[in-house]
């Protein structure tokens, strides 16, 4: 894929995670519940780990300044950037063909675990203790019931969208670049 249409789409996966993450989004004061790991999977599964990370610490840091909820707090920006650079080492793919169906499907899934348990469950929590003065343990069971709850749906929405937009996807965005 040419680098202007990396940018181009990349703009608008950034555009609709900022979208998803600051007006389509659950909030409770210890917990927040969205759809923003579709923009990501999608970024990472089309563009790859740097621009996941790009696209994901961006719009932290464009969130933070115009909607922002809270004191700015870098913990967070670490946590999205890793949330990127995880699904787009493990769902990237550089060729259509690159994985297979059932290789994919356990990449969504090691990839929705990991983020799971290792940045939202862990990192997230931790970063909400420091900024709330609550207790780790304290905020620990109900954000991991939360997040439990999350990972069938997170890996059947992944799963799903990215099968709908694959073919139309493969035949504007990749099978042009021979036409130009």
């Amino acid at each position: 894929m040419r680098k202007n249409k990396k940018i181009i789409l990349a703009a608008i996966l950034l555009a609709l995670l900022i979208i998803l993450s600051r007006f389509f989004i659950i909030s409770t004061p210890i917990m927040k519940i969205s759809f923003t790991f579709v923009a990501i999977a999608l970024c990472a599964t089309w563009l790859g780990p740097k621009w996941a990370v790009l696209i994901t610490v961006v719009e932290d840091l464009i969130g933070a300044t115009l909607f922002p909820s809270g004191s700015f707090f870098i913990g967070y920006t670490i946590s999205a950037g890793l949330t990127g650079l995880i699904y787009g080492l493990l769902l990237y793919k550089k060729e259509p063909d690159s994985l297979t169906n059932k290789q994919y499907i356990i990449r969504v899934i090691i990839a929705v675990l990991l983020v799971t348990f290792v940045i939202h469950t862990g990192l997230n929590t931790l970063w909400t203790s420091i900024t709330s003065g609550k207790a780790f343990m304290v905020l620990l069971l109900p954000r991991l019931t939360k997040q439990l709850i999350m990972i069938p749906i997170q890996i059947i929405v992944i799963l799903f969208i990215e099968k709908l937009l694959r073919k139309p996807f493969n035949k504007y965005i990749r099978s042009s670049d021979n036409d130009d």
